[in-house]
């Protein structure tokens, strides 16, 4: 696969998953959290912020990898 085809992927692939971890915080939001105290609200939040980091590097690293020749 070219790199830009892996770049057009992962672009999609960054896009859905943004998506999908927004709809999981705000269902865990939603279900669990919706009366908690406001530190119980920025921990949720703080907890969410930082875990979508391991899921995009994974993709932007992937994405960035050279051509095999």
């Amino acid at each position: 696969m070219s790199q830009n085809t892996r770049k057009l992927l992962g672009t999609v692939l960054l896009l859905v998953s943004i998506v999908a971890w927004s709809v999981g915080g705000m269902w865990i939001y939603m279900s669990f959290l919706g009366a908690a105290a406001w530190w119980a609200l920025i921990g949720l939040f703080a907890i969410m912020g930082m875990g979508w980091f391991f899921p995009a590097a994974w993709i932007i690293r992937w994405m960035s990898r050279p051509d095999a020749e």
